[in-house]
């Protein structure tokens, strides 16, 4: 296996009310892990040409909440080329927060973004 990284994937998008599963608007975590299923097919197909296929998570970390109106940046990077296997790490970070109290249409642009979960995986090139 060769320890060296590809260049980030970034993927910028707004959770819509479509995306929030739970009462108080909250977006279920499952969607960040689609966002870095988004991510690692275009890493694959940056690398290797193929979408490839998603084998496992080696680990999920839910670190903050996310709500409908966020807008939510994902990024990954390959860290790990095997033969045929990709080892991948992924970050979600809300960079603008839904202020839903002040109006429904009101937002705010976060100094820092605020990491929503992280996460390790291997995908499989052809």
């Amino acid at each position: 296996m060769t320890e060296r990284t590809s260049d980030p994937v970034v993927i910028r998008l707004r959770m819509s009310a479509h995306d929030a599963h739970y009462g108080g608007n909250l977006v279920d975590g499952a969607r960040m892990l689609a966002l870095f299923g988004d991510v690692a097919t275009e890493l694959l197909i940056r690398s290797d040409g193929d979408e490839g296929l998603f084998a496992a998570y080696d680990s999920v970390e839910f670190l903050a909440p996310v709500y409908a109106g966020d807008y939510i940046e994902a990024e990954g990077r390959i860290v790990r080329f095997g033969t045929r296997s990709r080892g991948m790490t992924f970050e979600a970070r809300k960079v603008i927060a839904a202020r839903p109290e002040r109006s429904p249409s009101a937002a705010d642009v976060l100094e820092v973004p605020i990491v929503v979960c992280r996460a390790i995986g291997t995908c499989v090139a052809p």
